[in-house]
């Protein structure tokens, strides 16, 4: 049985990804940028899947929600990224210098 937990996910996602060693000179914005490229790209694949399911392309339900779930958690986790980058910007803002 596949392991289906949150770090075993996300160390698919590391793993998943072609170029997933980033270049040590790559800039914050290139990693986040191919980060949210990677999130973009597990959404798509699941569309796909569910659209073969739907159309009876898919012989294995069980494919298609580890996709569904993959994107899902991918997609959660983008967005507490983005959350806390938001609060930490917030509070820098309320800083009195």
């Amino acid at each position: 049985m596949k392991d289906i937990t949150l770090v075993s996910q996300l160390q698919s996602l590391q793993s998943s990804r072609p170029e997933a060693a980033p270049k040590a000179a790559a800039g914050f914005a290139e990693a986040l940028g191919q980060a949210i490229q990677d999130v973009n790209r597990q959404q798509v694949e699941a569309d796909q899947a569910v659209q073969k399911l739907q159309t009876g392309g898919a012989e294995n339900l069980h494919e298609v929600m580890i996709a569904m779930e993959k994107a899902d958690i991918s997609l959660r986790l983008t967005v507490q990224m983005r959350n806390k980058i938001v609060d930490a910007y917030q509070e820098i803002m309320r800083m009195q210098v």
